[in-house]
């Protein structure tokens, strides 16, 4: 049976190593660690304050004492509403890694799934995430769907 909890700021160097995880395993990413000093305060912040409007949920690694296994983070934003959502309220999943120690035990589909919870209790009309090839029947088979995002960015 996979425990699940939400993380607090005592996980945050944990959460970090798990989402550079995430990172090393895409192709033409940057390896870097340098930016874990400038996001680990933000991030302890962000994990302590349990009404806001960010969330980790994870797993602690059942083969080493203190180390985490899994991770799912997510986020809830306020968009102007319209007719699918009133409300305004969208998730985003973001984050989704497990050590490679760890993998195919059912620990990030455990952590996917608390996080949907969390922002389904706070309002979340739809929730939005980015899928990897491999990760993607995870996803599916949580019900999430392809959509035709016309998705562009611009760097600061």
């Amino acid at each position: 049976m996979t425990v699940v909890r939400r993380a607090g700021a005592e996980d945050a160097g944990e959460v970090l190593r798990l989402r550079q995880v995430m990172i090393d395993s895409m192709a033409g990413t940057d390896p870097s660690t340098r930016w874990h000093t400038e996001s680990l305060p933000v991030l302890k912040g962000r994990l302590a304050d349990p009404d806001g409007d960010f969330a980790a949920f994870v797993v602690e690694h059942p083969e080493r004492p203190g180390a985490l296994a899994a991770l799912a983070a997510g986020a809830l934003e306020y968009r102007i509403g319209r007719a699918d959502n009133p409300l305004g309220r969208v998730g985003h999943v973001f984050s989704v890694a497990t050590d490679p120690d760890a993998r195919r035990r059912g620990h990030a589909r455990a952590c996917v799934t608390e996080l949907l919870a969390w922002l389904r209790e706070r309002g979340a009309a739809h929730v939005d995430l980015n899928a990897s090839a491999e990760a993607e029947p995870l996803y599916a088979s949580l019900g999430f769907v392809r959509k035709p995002d016309p998705s562009m960015r611009l760097a600061l």
